[in-house]
C-alpha cells in the first residue's frame, strides 16, 4: 500500500476519509531558526503519491537554499528548473504558442526584463521568488510585489516606476493564465466564485495605483525633414528614410526595419503610382496613393519624401537594410536597438529634441491627420486601425484645439442670438363677458 512507499524528507501521511494524504511538514527547529516556507507554500501535498513526491522535492530543495544561506554557503547551481515554480512557469510561457503569436521581436527584451525582476526579487525567507511554488504566490503576495517593485526605481533621481510595475502586473496576470490553461493540475485547485477573481490567478484584481500616463511626444513635419536632410549630409541615409517613412506613410519602426517596406511595393509595375505599406500588428496592407493626375496636370502628394527615398542604395529587397560589413556580406535587416541608438546620436548632432524618435515620427504623422480634420474613417484607412485605438493617437496640438475652440464660439454666438432676439408680440386676448355679470343700472 502507500504506507510502504518510500517518502521524501519532511513528508507524512495522515489517513482521512478512507484515503491516504500527504503533508509537507517542516521540523519545529527550523522553524525557530527563522525558516518561513511553511507559511509561504501550501503544505498539503494532495493524495496523489507522485505529485506529493514532486511538491516535496521542489519544497526540499528550497529548504536546502535557505540552509546553505543560513550557514553561509551559496546556493547549488540549479541544473534544472524544477516543475511548478515561478521559474518554470515563466519557462513554460516563453514556449508557448501565446508568446509566438503575441510577443513581437520588439519587445521580447522588454518582457525579458520583467520576468527577471520577478524572479530575482527575493522574500523575507530569502528565496527568490522564481524558486518559490507557483502555489505559494498568493493574491497578497502579488500586492505586495507589485508595491515593491513600485516603490525602488533603477534609475537615479526617481522615486517610483509605477509604469514598470503596472507592466508586470500585466504581464503576470497573461503568464499565469496561459499556463493555468497548459497545466492546471499545478496551480491551485477548488471552484471559483461567479464573482471573484480566480484563486490560481493571483494577478488578477490587484489594485493598481492610477498615475497621470505621459501622452507620447509626436515629431512635426518640419523636425522630421531637418533629420533627414541633416543625416543624408554626413551619409546616413538608412536613419533619415526610416524616419520619414514612419511619418508619412505611418509605418511602425518595428515593420520598417525589419524590411516589410519593398522595392516591390514601391511603384511597382502593378502600382506605378503608389506604395505598399504592410502593418505586421493588424495584418492589414495599405496602398498610398503617390500621385494623382487630374486635368492634365499631375500632383505629387509626398513629392520630398521620395526625393529622400532617392538617396537609398539598392542593398535587398527591403528599402531601409543594414548595409554589410564588406561587399562579400549580405546585407540584413536593422535591429531596432541599434537604430535607436544612432538615431539618438544623430538628433543630439543635428540639435533637435531628446523626444525625437521613429516612434515620435509615426505619432507625429497621427498627429498630422488629426489636425487635417480627417474623420475616423479617413485616419483609420490611411493609418490601418482595426478599432478605436486611432483614438489615443490624436495629440491635443494648438491647431487642432484652436479649430474646436471657434466651432464651439460659433456654437455659442448662434445661441446667444436666439436668447437675445426679442419675442414675438402677441395680441391680446379678449375677455368673454360672463353671463349675469352685467352691471345693474
Amino acid at each position: 500500500m502507500n504506507l510502504a512507499r518510500p517518502l521524501p524528507r519532511f513528508v507524512r501521511t495522515k489517513e482521512s476519509a478512507g484515503a491516504i494524504r500527504y503533508y509537507w511538514e517542516l521540523p519545529t527547529y527550523y522553524k525557530k531558526l527563522g525558516c518561513t516556507l511553511h507559511k509561504e507554500h501550501d503544505c498539503a501535498l494532495g493524495a496523489n503519491y507522485e505529485a506529493a513526491c514532486t511538491a516535496a522535492t521542489t519544497l526540499n530543495g528550497l529548504f536546502d537554499d535557505w540552509d546553505r544561506m543560513r550557514l553561509g554557503e551559496p546556493p547549488k547551481p540549479k541544473v534544472e528548473i524544477r516543475a511548478g515554480t515561478v521559474d518554470w512557469l515563466f519557462k513554460t510561457y516563453k514556449a508557448s504558442n501565446d508568446w509566438k503569436e503575441r510577443v513581437s521581436a520588439r519587445v521580447a527584451p522588454d518582457y525579458d526584463h520583467m520576468i527577471k525582476v520577478v524572479s530575482d526579487a527575493v522574500g523575507k525567507s530569502g528565496i527568490r521568488i522564481g524558486d518559490r511554488m507557483v502555489t505559494s504566490i498568493t493574491p497578497v503576495v502579488a500586492d505586495k510585489l507589485y508595491a515593491r517593485i513600485r516603490s525602488t526605481p533603477a534609475r537615479k533621481g526617481k522615486t517610483e516606476r509605477p509604469r514598470t510595475a503596472e507592466k508586470i502586473v500585466v504581464f503576470c496576470r497573461r503568464a499565469w493564465r496561459v499556463v493555468h490553461r497548459l497545466h492546471p493540475g499545478l496551480f491551485i485547485q477548488g471552484a471559483q466564485g461567479a464573482d471573484e477573481a480566480p484563486v490560481w490567478n493571483p494577478w488578477e484584481g490587484v489594485a493598481v495605483r492610477r498615475r497621470k500616463k505621459a501622452t507620447k511626444p509626436a515629431a512635426t513635419r518640419e523636425q522630421v525633414y531637418a533629420f533627414a536632410w541633416g543625416a543624408i549630409k554626413i551619409g546616413q541615409v538608412q536613419p533619415a528614410a526610416a524616419a520619414v517613412i514612419c511619418f508619412e506613410w505611418l509605418q511602425r519602426p518595428e515593420n520598417v526595419l525589419a524590411g516589410y517596406v519593398t522595392w516591390t511595393g514601391y511603384r511597382s509595375k502593378d502600382h506605378p503610382a503608389k506604395i505598399r505599406i504592410e502593418h505586421h500588428k493588424t495584418g492589414e496592407m495599405v496602398l498610398h496613393p503617390l500621385e494623382e493626375t487630374a486635368e492634365g496636370e499631375t500632383v505629387l502628394f509626398y513629392e520630398e519624401a521620395e526625393q529622400v527615398l532617392s538617396h537609398l542604395p539598392k542593398l535587398g529587397t527591403g528599402l531601409i537594410m543594414k548595409p554589410g560589413r564588406t561587399e562579400k556580406h549580405v546585407a540584413q535587416v536593422w535591429d531596432i536597438h541599434a537604430m535607436g541608438r544612432h538615431v539618438r546620436k544623430l538628433r543630439e548632432l543635428l540639435g533637435l529634441p531628446d523626444t525625437f524618435t521613429l516612434d515620435a515620427c509615426r505619432h507625429g504623422g497621427m498627429t498630422e491627420l488629426e489636425e487635417a480634420e480627417l474623420t475616423d474613417g479617413q485616419g483609420r484607412a490611411l493609418s490601418a486601425h482595426k478599432s478605436k485605438a486611432y483614438e489615443g493617437y490624436a495629440k491635443r496640438t494648438e491647431k487642432r484645439v484652436l479649430a474646436a475652440t471657434r466651432k464651439r464660439y460659433a456654437h455659442v454666438l448662434a445661441t446667444q442670438e436666439v436668447a437675445e432676439s426679442p419675442a414675438p408680440i402677441e395680441p391680446p386676448v379678449k375677455r368673454k363677458q360672463r353671463a349675469g355679470n352685467d352691471h345693474e343700472n
